[in-house]
């Protein structure tokens, strides 16, 4: 197990998926759109494109939160290895602080591991408050990974 400090989230995905599947459902928005919140989140609007510089924007709705919108800037990307991005909410409450996501991809068998690291975080609480989302939003993305690499719906083989 990996040791992280108070201010960093780190989260680990198995999937039984190739790299360039994996990766690929976060290069491509309209993938992205199919797995992007947690479980009682719908993403409604993802202006994503992997080119380092270009800043991004989303929004994602539900019936008992509403409507978030979050954004940033792609830092870089490293074709079925690595995304590197800034992540921000938008906020009414003043400006939320912005935080560093790194996504990794390690291919071993056929089968991927995804790493996921966020930081920094201005509290403990602030880091814990995403555990639950992004670990719900991974768990819908593993699924739909894994229904693609089965040959399930909509995989386009490019």
């Amino acid at each position: 197990m990996t040791s992280i400090r108070d201010d960093e989230l780190l989260i680990e995905r198995a999937f039984d998926a190739p790299a360039a599947l994996v990766f690929r459902l976060w290069e491509d928005r309209d993938h992205l759109l199919r797995w992007w919140g947690p479980e009682e989140f719908t993403a409604t609007e993802l202006d994503w494109e992997l080119t380092p510089g270009r800043p991004w924007r989303g929004a994602m709705a539900s019936m008992q939160y509403g409507l978030s919108t979050f954004g940033g800037v792609i830092r870089s990307v490293e074709k079925n290895r690595r995304i590197v991005f800034t992540f921000r909410w938008d906020t009414e409450l003043g400006e939320y602080p912005e935080t560093l996501v790194t996504v990794s991809f390690v291919e071993r068998d056929g089968r991927t591991m995804q790493t996921f690291h966020q930081a920094p975080f201005p509290e403990v609480a602030s880091r814990d408050s995403h555990v639950g989302g992004w670990n719900s939003m991974f768990d819908k993305q593993r699924s739909y990974a894994e229904d693609l690499a089965a040959g399930g719906p909509r995989e386009s083989r490019t």
